[in-house]
């Protein structure tokens, strides 16, 4: 399940990291930077504008400025004005800067367009990026993309953030030997924070390689040797950084940037990464907060709307389509993937949620389950379908789309004909998987905090899991969605909790004294400075 054969696999000392050298193109992204630092060139990077475009961004801007280089800015597409990528307009708006040199983060291997007008305009453009490919690669000066055709790098699920690194590390010891720069001044390691939160945000497959780099990230974080953003956004999320876990990264500080590049700009999201300042760290933490209590807001509406939706198509079909298109005109477009997400976890099928972006466009986000490369389906529907779709990219859990307003109806039929090729009706089921049931002894908090020690989790290296029967001595609901258990285990009474228990109609009532099957994680529950076992509950029915 977890993919680990050998011992060596869970050593996460940087010595076991993949070499940095193995990754191709680092090479010749290394000599265009080195020629760029000879002639101090003025660099523009480009991000995305979410959470690993934003610690990408941060950490390529805040490493070349380490290094030496001394006219390094950024510039992060404003989701509703430009959209994803490296765009011709995009690039127009950089060229304002007078840039010699514009890198890519989190973005650029299908920028065929944005590529070619920089070239038009004299400015060559280094690509790092992790997404898939098209057929066509852009003609820019060097490509560092782990997932380009014909790259061998042996890992394939890097983030944005970990190719920058990789790129970063690469180019300061070229710069070191060289006696360019000061290796005890610019190890990159020392932005192994950022790494960390772009990767564990970006939901990447946590493989050996991804579970160093975050491991090795949080253990600067604990230590306090963080960037003052991510100090200050887990304070404002009432995280204490010395148990700071990789969960608290995805939960609680990635959601504070996105909901910058969802409602907002990531620009500052990004400000509140570079900043070296606490006081000004802590000012825009406490936005970057405001936003996400806005984002959650606008969510919860959308998603409430989706399921009147999905309930009405319920009423009058026999069954969901396998591919589920859905769109309302109100929809916030930077918060569809969100939404689209909810879903597919409700339906157990790829779902896309679209927005109005203009009066001739829609924008969508796709979220897939396992078994279905959400990128392949689209590219089957425009190769099907010439012209149905304006543009995409992504990989095989998400992607994002344009079409036209006019084109809706003949897309949804598309695109569920191509899901039908990937899984069938049976296939639309829940699965739930456990390590097994735990002895009612092996229940305890001393367990709970070896399960917290041993990891970084995350995709494809999910936290253990356990079921079991359990009898329910209380039973409450919190903040009218999440419900709290306290169950009999044995000689001892285990809290229990089950977030978002009633966001849907479906939701089984508990009352004291039923008896529970219950699919949960062991938790340590952190409250005014003591530790508690709890149990998070990610699935339950009443026997």
């Amino acid at each position: 399940m977890r993919g680990v054969t050998a011992s060596r696999e869970l050593d996460y000392s940087l010595e076991c990291m993949i070499p940095v050298g193995e990754l191709g193109g680092v090479d010749a992204a290394v000599e265009l930077l080195l020629q760029h630092f000879q002639q101090q060139s003025r660099i523009i990077i480009i991000g995305d504008f979410d959470t690993d475009g934003a610690t990408s961004t941060a950490l390529v801007v805040r490493q070349l400025r380490r290094l030496g280089y001394l006219h390094v800015d950024f510039l992060v597409p404003n989701r509703f004005t430009f959209g994803y990528g490296l765009t011709p307009e995009i690039v127009a708006l950089a060229a304002q800067r007078n840039p010699e040199l514009i890198i890519t983060v989190d973005n650029g291997i299908s920028s065929l367009a944005g590529v070619a007008a920089a070239n038009s305009l004299g400015i060559p453009v280094l690509v790092t990026d992790h997404h898939l490919a098209g057929a066509e690669l852009p003609q820019a000066a060097a490509i560092v993309n782990p997932n380009a055709p014909g790259n061998a790098f042996s890992s394939k699920a890097l983030a944005g953030v970990g190719v920058a690194f990789y790129l970063m590390a690469a180019l300061t010891r070229a710069m070191v030997l060289r006696g360019l720069a000061a290796g005890d001044r610019t190890s990159v390691a020392q932005l192994l924070d950022l790494v960390a939160l772009g990767t564990v945000a970006d939901v990447v497959p946590l493989d050996a390689n991804n579970r160093i780099l975050v491991a090795q990230g949080m253990r600067r974080i604990r230590a306090g040797c963080c960037v003052p953003g991510i100090r200050a956004m887990l304070e404002a999320a009432n995280k204490r950084i010395e148990t700071c876990m990789a969960a608290d990264l995805g939960f609680q500080v990635g959601p504070r940037l996105n909901a910058a590049g969802r409602l907002d700009d990531m620009s500052l999201g990004i400000q509140c990464l570079l900043t070296d300042d606490p006081d000004e760290a802590r000012t825009i933490a406490a936005q970057l907060t405001q936003l996400n209590l806005d984002r959650r807001d606008i969510e919860q509406q959308m998603q409430d709307e989706a399921m009147s939706i999905l309930e009405q198509m319920q009423l009058d079909t026999e069954s969901l389509p396998l591919g589920l298109c859905l769109y309302e005109a109100s929809w916030h477009q930077g918060v569809v993937g969100l939404v689209a997400s909810r879903v597919k976890d409700r339906v157990h099928r790829p779902v896309i949620a679209m927005a109005m972006a203009d009066e001739t466009t829609l924008k969508g986000s796709a979220r897939s389950i396992p078994g279905v490369h959400i990128r392949d389906v689209l590219d089957a529907v425009v190769a099907h379908h010439p012209g149905l779709i304006d543009k995409f990219g992504g990989h095989a859990m998400a992607a994002g789309l344009s079409i036209g307003a006019d084109k809706l109806e003949s897309f949804r039929a598309a695109f569920d004909t191509e899901v039908s090729r990937w899984m069938t009706q049976d296939d639309a089921i829940g699965v739930v998987f456990s390590d097994g049931e735990l002895q009612f002894s092996e229940c305890s908090l001393e367990t709970a905090r070896q399960l917290r020690d041993a990891g970084p989790w995350g995709q494809g290296f999910p936290e253990p899991m356990f079921d079991g029967e359990f009898a329910v001595i209380d039973s409450r609901v919190l903040g009218e969605r999440h419900l709290k258990l306290k169950v009999d285990a044995g000689d001892q009474v285990i809290e229990a909790i089950a977030f978002r228990h009633f966001d849907h109609d479906a939701a089984p009532q508990v009352r004291a004294g039923d008896r529970v099957q219950l699919a949960y994680r062991l938790d340590v529950n952190e409250f005014r400075g003591e530790e508690r076992l709890q149990m998070v509950v990610e699935h339950l029915s009443v026997l």
